[in-house]
């Protein structure tokens, strides 16, 4: 029977890694903080947890061996780590959902898989690009939409359209008739009950074609009496 022989103790449990375990942790709060604030399936806590999660398994990685292999044994300190990236896919595939035909959760998705990279760089030390990459989300997030509604955008591109609405009133005739006088096609359009009875909520979801302005579009359509909410993208406009 063979005995498994300590070498030492193990390493890897001074105040370095507590400090890079509390980075993880600081950093991964602010980027679950942001979006918890946007009411996100995956929010403060999820993203905490896996920063952290990440950073210690990281740890795991490089010092977890110390007290039971030999100085001229080989490790590849990688392998552990490496589980964190394939492992975290599970998550990240219980946000995302399709639902006619639009995808919903792709965004928190990444976020949950750039959570981890962050604790990953912590747990190694690389505590500069740790930080570098949490204000990146920050940019990404709030910066990028900016920029994309400056860019040039064609006549005939696609638009997804969520409206809300009272049914009962003839919403869904008016709202037709807006996007008609715009010079919009309505290439698809599909509707659920929300509500039962007279006057209960009504989902319709539109694809559009020949929208300039989305976001402008929404907000002409929020005008119309009966309209509840009217969501273009990830823009939302609501009368309630």
């Amino acid at each position: 029977m063979t005995n498994i022989v300590a070498f030492g103790e193990p390493i890897g449990q001074g105040w370095t890694q507590i400090g890079e375990l509390a980075l993880a942790l600081v950093l991964c709060t602010v980027i679950g903080l942001e979006r918890e604030l946007a009411q996100k399936a995956a929010g403060l806590r999820t993203h905490t947890l896996v920063g952290v999660g990440a950073a210690l398994i990281m740890l795991i990685s490089k010092y977890g061996f110390s007290d039971v292999v030999g100085p001229h044994v080989g490790l590849d300190p990688s392998r552990i780590a490496a589980q964190i990236v394939s492992g975290i896919g599970f998550i990240g595939g219980g946000l995302i959902f399709v639902r006619r035909d639009a995808v919903r959760g792709l965004t928190t998705a990444a976020v949950i898989w750039m959570s981890a990279a962050v604790g990953m760089a912590c747990g190694a030390g690389l505590w500069l690009l740790a930080i570098v990459v949490t204000a990146g989300h920050f940019l990404v997030l709030y910066g990028y939409p900016a920029i994309g509604r400056l860019l040039p955008r064609s006549k005939w591109a696609p638009s997804n359209l969520t409206m809300t609405y009272r049914g009962g009133q003839g919403v869904l005739r008016n709202a037709l008739a807006a996007c008609t006088d715009r010079g919009v096609t309505v290439a698809e359009i599909s509707t659920e009950q929300v509500e039962e009875g007279t006057g209960g909520r009504v989902q319709v979801a539109l694809t559009l074609r020949g929208v300039r302005d989305p976001g402008d579009l929404a907000a002409s359509l929020s005008e119309i009496d009966g309209v509840v909410t009217v969501r273009a993208g990830d823009e939302e406009r609501s009368t309630d």
